[in-house]
C-alpha cells in the first residue's frame, strides 16, 4: 500500500496543475470534444460557453455554495469548535491513532455540513500535528479531506435537497423525500462503510520514516483571539448581547417553525431539509457559538477567502456544463453522448451503477453538485422512470458518483488546502487510492440497494 501510494505522490507531484489551470484545460478539452461528438460549429459551441446558461449559468447556485463553505468555515473557527476540536486532537497519541482520528471526524462533520468539515477537518488535522509530530502531515491533511468523499450522501447534499423539493423536466416533475435518498438505509449503510474502513485504509499508506514529512509544530500555532476595544457608541451597538439575542430568537424561531410547518403537513422532518434550510442553520449556530455580531462578521469575512476558488472557477466551469449540454439540431449533446452510452448497456440493476460510473467522468469536466445535477439529471431522471428505477436511487447514483472523483479532482480540496498550507499535489497521490476504496464501496452498495431494496 505505502509503495502504490508512493507511485502516485510522485506521478500527482509530477503532472497535476494548479486547480484554475485545470479548469482551463477542461474547457479547451471539452470544447474541442463537443465539436467533435454533436457536430455543432465552433462559433456556436463559443455561444453555448459563454452565454447567461453557461458561462453565468450558475450565479444563483454558486452563491448558495459559497454560503456552505463561507457559514460552514465561521462556524468552525468559533472558540467553541476550536475547544471541542482541541479535545478531540487529544485522543491522538501515535501516528496510526492520529490518522485515524482526524479521518473519522472528518467524514462525521462533512456528513452534518461539508464547509463545516472541510475547515473543521484541517483545523483538527493542525491540531493532532502538534501533539504528534511524528505523522507524516500530507497524509493527515489528505485524511482530513478525505472525509469530503461522502458530503453528497449528507445533510448539505445538493442533490437529494434539491430532488426533494421537486425536480421539473418539461411536463414532469420528480421528487424523492430525503428518507429515499439521505436517510434510505442502504445510503447509510455505505456512509458507515466508509466511516469504519477508511481510517484503516489512510493509515495503511503512511511513509516509513525515511520519506515522512513533518511539519514543525511551532508553525501550527493558531493565531491570538481578537480582541475589541469599546469606545463609541457604535462600538456598543455592535456587540450588544441585546441585539446578539434579538437576532438569534428571529433565526431560530423561524427555523422551528419552519420544521413544525412541515410535520403538520404530513411530512417528516427530513424530508424538508434543503440547501436554503441548511444554510439558515449554520449561519445561526455561526451567530451562536461566536457570541457576538461582530465577531461573527469578522469570522465572515476570514472565511470568505475559502470561497475564493469557488468565485474564480465556477463561471468556468458553468461554461463547461454550458457545452456539455449545447445540444446540435438533432438535439445531441456531449453529455447525452456520455450517459446516453451508459444507459444502453444498463439494465433496471446496472443503471445506478454505471450511472455513478459515468458521473464520476462527468464530475471532472463539473466538479460542482449543482452542476452535475444540471447536466445529468435530465437524462439520467427520465431514463430511470423509463426503467422503473425508483427517483432517490437514480439521484443518489449521481450524487455518489460526483462526491467520488471529487478525491482526485483538486477544486474542492482549495478550503482545506488553504488552513494547511499545502498545494494539491502534496495529498492527491494518497487521494487516488481513497478513490479506488470508494468506487468499490460504492459499486457494491448500489448492486445491493438494486436487490434487497
Amino acid at each position: 500500500m505505502k509503495a502504490i501510494s508512493n507511485f502516485f505522490v510522485k506521478i500527482i507531484n509530477r503532472w497535476l496543475p494548479d486547480p484554475f489551470l485545470f479548469a482551463i484545460i477542461l474547457t479547451i478539452v471539452v470544447y474541442i470534444t463537443a465539436i467533435f461528438v454533436t457536430g455543432c460549429g465552433p462559433l456556436q459551441m463559443l455561444s453555448y460557453w459563454g452565454s447567461s446558461s453557461g458561462f453565468w449559468g450558475l450565479l444563483a447556485f454558486s452563491m448558495q455554495m459559497a454560503l456552505v463553505v463561507v457559514l460552514g468555515s465561521a462556524l468552525a473557527s468559533a472558540k467553541v469548535c476550536r475547544n471541542i476540536l482541541r479535545k478531540i486532537a487529544g485522543l491522538a497519541h501515535s501516528n496510526k491513532s492520529a490518522i485515524i482520528v482526524v479521518t473519522a471526524i472528518s467524514v462525521v462533520c462533512c456528513w452534518i455540513n461539508w464547509g463545516f468539515g472541510l475547515i473543521a477537518g484541517a483545523l483538527l488535522a493542525k491540531e493532532v500535528a502538534r501533539r504528534v509530530p511524528t505523522v507524516d502531515y500530507r497524509l493527515l491533511i489528505a485524511s482530513a479531506y478525505s472525509g469530503f468523499v461522502i458530503w453528497h450522501a449528507g445533510l448539505s447534499g445538493s442533490i437529494p435537497l434539491t430532488i426533494s423539493g421537486g425536480y421539473t423536466i418539461g411536463e414532469v416533475t420528480y421528487q424523492a423525500p430525503t428518507s429515499d435518498t439521505i436517510f434510505h438505509p442502504m445510503n447509510l449503510i455505505m456512509v458507515l462503510a466508509i466511516l469504519v474502513l477508511m481510517p484503516f485504509l489512510n493509515y495503511m499508506m503512511h511513509p516509513d520514516k525515511e520519506h515522512t514529512i513533518c511539519v514543525d509544530p511551532d508553525l501550527l500555532e493558531d493565531e491570538e483571539e481578537r480582541s475589541y476595544e469599546i469606545r463609541f457608541p457604535a462600538d456598543k451597538l455592535e456587540h450588544s448581547r441585546i441585539l446578539w439575542l434579538i437576532t438569534l430568537v428571529m433565526g431560530f424561531v423561524y427555523i422551528i417553525y419552519y420544521f413544525v410547518g412541515v410535520v403538520q403537513a404530513g411530512s417528516n422532518v427530513f424530508s424538508a431539509l434543503n440547501l436554503n434550510i441548511v444554510n439558515m442553520i449554520f449561519m445561526f449556530l455561526g451567530i451562536l457559538a461566536h457570541g457576538d455580531l461582530r465577531r461573527y462578521v469578522d469570522a465572515i469575512g476570514e472565511a470568505s477567502t475559502t470561497a475564493a476558488g469557488i468565485l474564480l472557477q465556477f463561471p468556468f466551469y458553468a461554461g463547461i456544463m454550458g457545452m456539455m449540454v449545447g445540444a446540435n439540431e438533432d438535439g445531441v449533446s456531449l453529455a447525452s453522448a456520455i450517459s446516453n452510452g451508459m444507459m444502453a448497456i444498463s439494465t433496471n440493476v446496472t443503471f445506478p451503477m454505471l450511472t455513478f460510473l459515468s458521473a464520476g467522468i462527468v464530475n471532472f469536466f463539473v466538479p460542482s453538485g449543482g452542476g452535475q445535477w444540471a447536466v445529468q439529471g435530465p437524462i439520467v431522471m427520465p431514463a430511470a422512470d423509463q426503467m422503473g428505477i425508483e427517483p432517490g436511487r437514480a439521484a443518489m447514483a449521481i450524487a455518489w458518483g460526483d462526491q467520488w472523483t471529487n478525491m482526485i479532482q483538486p477544486f474542492w480540496a482549495l478550503p482545506a488546502l488553504g488552513v494547511a498550507g499545502l498545494s494539491a499535489k502534496d495529498i492527491m497521490g494518497y487521494l487516488v487510492i481513497v478513490t479506488i476504496f470508494v468506487g468499490i464501496v460504492a459499486v457494491v452498495g448500489f448492486f445491493c440497494w438494486a436487490m434487497l431494496f
